[in-house]
């Protein structure tokens, strides 16, 4: 039997457009402080939860409610991979090994314009 995916967490990316601002917001109000990220990204925890925030601009070209955003986080992701590929949800060469940011993810958008992105650790 091939290897299979282990689907271990979903993970929302929310819009900001003050990233200072709302960092501060949820370390507070709760609990979720920052791990990780920069100035355009951060990715908020508390204890097996994370929450990711995402800098836009607000403008037509980069709405900061243009839809929605998730990471499904995952082991082992080529057989899910695969699978997408043979759905004809996503091409071959959408898979992205060895990201800046440590991960293996492949993305699409569903028909409200919601990216998806399933990803893996390195």
């Amino acid at each position: 039997m091939p290897p299979k995916t282990t689907l271990l967490s979903t993970i929302p990316v929310l819009p900001t457009e003050d990233m200072a601002r709302d960092v501060a917001w949820y370390a507070e109000k709760t609990g979720f402080t920052k791990v990780g990220g920069d100035d355009m990204y951060a990715i908020l925890q508390r204890e097996n939860l994370e929450l990711h925030l995402q800098w836009h601009a607000n403008t037509e070209d980069d709405p900061l409610l243009g839809g929605s955003v998730v990471r499904i986080h995952v082991e082992n992701i080529l057989p899910i991979f695969e699978e997408f590929v043979q759905r004809g949800t996503v091409s071959p060469q959408k898979l992205r090994m060895g990201t800046d940011w440590g991960t293996n993810e492949f993305g699409f958008y569903d028909p409200n314009k919601n990216a998806i992105f399933i990803m893996e650790d390195v």
